[in-house]
């Protein structure tokens, strides 16, 4: 199995597929999920997807400016932080809590701008890149870093292969 595999979308029913088969593999076994992408690449659109599916009824927003937004209404806590304006000081508290939250697999911590980690996130994640294509489309690259998001990986990839 590779640890790594990309698919393209078109529209936004597409990417609701992904949200669907990302919550299926993180129902059971929460983790860790670090999204990159430019502004409106679909970063939130997918966690709102995701939260969907893992029955989250709280509505579910942007952590732009509170950093972290959390929901407990669904099947396992959904804890959806964003890395984009925070300094040295307070990018190491906010570390500290996705180790804590993602440490016993009870929870799905969903880190947006992950590229503004220090090189301190949990080595067992998913990644997730999210690039603009011609004609509104995005493609997503999934990347595994450990055997826990490998076997998520594995779930996703078999998910989407008759969906998408």
């Amino acid at each position: 199995m590779n640890n790594n595999f990309k698919i393209s979308v078109k529209t936004l029913d597409e990417t609701d597929k992904i949200g669907f088969a990302v919550a299926q593999a993180c129902r059971n076994s929460g983790g860790l999920i670090c999204l990159y992408g430019n502004i409106g690449a679909g970063k939130t659109t997918l966690t709102k997807s995701i939260a969907k599916y893992l029955d989250i009824t709280e509505k579910v927003t942007s952590p732009s400016f509170v950093i972290l937004n959390e929901y407990h209404t669904g099947v396992i806590p959904v804890y959806h932080f964003d890395l984009y304006r925070l300094e040295e000081e307070g990018l190491k508290t906010i570390i500290d809590e996705i180790h804590e939250y993602t440490e016993d697999e009870k929870s799905l911590a969903l880190v947006e701008w992950a590229e503004f980690d220090s090189g301190e996130l949990p080595q067992d994640r998913l990644e997730l890149k999210i690039e603009y294509t011609e004609n509104d489309g995005r493609d997503f690259r999934f990347t595994a870093t450990g055997k826990n998001s490998l076997k998520k990986l594995e779930s996703i990839e078999n998910g989407l292969k008759s969906r998408i």
